[in-house]
């Protein structure tokens, strides 16, 4: 079963647009994750710093590190 991808270029407008700002959005969230683990004391995280910043590389681990590996 093969999937046919389309690039970018030929992707209508709107789609290019909606992936751009899809991008962004991403791109905010783990860059906030990021800077809340640089900034944050160790006693104020849950499990290791180290590992936080594995699971952040993405969009989905910096939402469940924001949501869950931060103590209050």
């Amino acid at each position: 079963m093969t999937r046919n991808k389309k690039k970018f270029k030929e992707l209508s407008p709107k789609q290019q647009v909606a992936a751009i700002v899809s991008m962004v959005i991403a791109l905010v969230i783990v860059g906030a994750a990021e800077r809340d683990l640089h900034r944050r004391p160790e006693d104020e995280v849950r499990g290791e710093k180290w590992i936080w910043r594995l699971v952040c590389l993405n969009a989905a681990g910096a939402v469940a590190y924001l949501r869950f590996g931060r103590r209050r």
